[in-house]
C-alpha cells in the first residue's frame, strides 16, 4: 500500500460524518473535497441511515430541500419539495452531536435546520422581501455580507464585510436558543449563526464549498476540522493520561 501524505497544516486520522439527500449531489461532493484537501476522511448520511455519531469527529448538515414547516409549527406557505426522512436523520444526528459535544458546521439548510432544532424558525420565503438585495441565485461572491468582527467567524474572515453566494429562498426568522446572530445581508436577513454554549457550532446561509477557490471559505472547513482536532484529542487524553 502506497504511503498516504498530508499536507502540512492538515490533521490526518479525522473522521467527519456528512448527512445530505439519498442521491449525492455536487454540493455534498465539494464539501467532501474540501474536508479531504485538508485531510479529513468523509463518511455520507444518507436519510434513514443509523449512525453512531460519537465515533465521528465531527459532522456536517449539507444543504438540500426545504425543512418541513411542521418543525417549527406553521403549514407549508410555499410549493416546495420536502424530506421527511431526511428531517428525522437530521434531527437525530443533532441531538447526538450535542449530547457528545463534537463539532458542527450547517451549511444553507443546514443552519436552517440547527436553529429549528434549537427551537427557531424559518421565513419559509424572503425573495419578495428583498429590497437591498439581488432576488436572483447567485453562485457567485456577489453578495455582501457584513460579519461581527468579535464573533468566530468574524476573527477567522479576518474582515467585517465578505462576498457570498445566495442560494436559499428561506431564511432564519425566530432565533433559536443557545444561539447568536454573527452574520447578516444587505436586508438584515441571518446569513450565519454560533453557538453560545461550549459546542463548536456554526451555521452559513451561503455555500463556501461552491467558493473553495477563495482562501476565506476555505479556512472555514479548516477551522471546522481544528476543532474536530482538538475535540478528539480532548477524548483521547483519559486514555493517555492513564498510561
Amino acid at each position: 500500500m502506497s504511503e498516504q501524505h498530508y499536507p502540512e497544516d492538515s490533521p490526518p486520522g479525522l473522521t467527519i460524518g456528512i448527512s445530505g439527500p439519498t442521491r449525492k449531489r455536487i454540493a455534498q461532493r465539494l464539501i467532501g473535497l474540501g474536508l479531504r484537501l485538508k485531510g479529513a476522511h468523509t463518511y455520507y448520511i444518507r436519510p434513514g441511515a443509523r449512525v453512531d455519531v460519537s465515533l465521528l469527529d465531527g459532522l456536517v448538515l449539507s444543504g438540500g430541500t426545504h425543512v418541513h414547516p411542521e418543525r417549527y409549527g406553521q403549514e407549508p406557505q410555499v410549493s416546495a419539495r420536502y424530506d421527511r426522512a431526511r428531517d428525522t436523520t437530521d434531527q437525530l444526528l443533532l441531538e447526538q452531536a450535542e449530547a457528545v459535544g463534537i463539532p458542527v458546521l450547517g451549511i444553507c439548510r443546514g443552519a436552517q435546520f440547527i436553529n429549528i432544532f434549537h427551537g427557531g424558525s424559518l421565513c419559509q420565503n424572503v425573495t419578495p422581501l428583498r429590497v437591498n438585495t439581488r432576488h436572483r441565485p447567485l453562485l457567485l461572491p456577489m453578495q455582501t455580507v457584513r460579519l461581527v468582527a468579535t464573533s468566530r467567524l468574524g476573527q477567522l474572515m479576518g474582515a467585517p464585510v465578505i462576498g457570498a453566494n445566495r442560494i436559499h429562498s428561506q431564511a432564519i426568522k425566530q432565533l433559536g436558543k443557545h444561539l447568536k446572530v454573527v452574520a447578516v445581508d444587505n436586508d438584515l436577513f441571518v446569513q450565519a449563526i454560533e453557538s453560545t454554549q461550549g459546542q463548536w457550532l456554526m451555521g452559513l446561509q451561503w455555500h463556501p464549498e461552491y467558493l473553495l477557490y477563495h482562501g476565506g471559505h476555505r479556512r472555514i472547513f479548516g477551522q471546522f476540522l481544528q476543532a474536530a482536532l482538538s475535540f478528539k484529542l480532548a477524548r483521547l487524553e483519559p486514555e493517555t493520561s492513564g498510561t
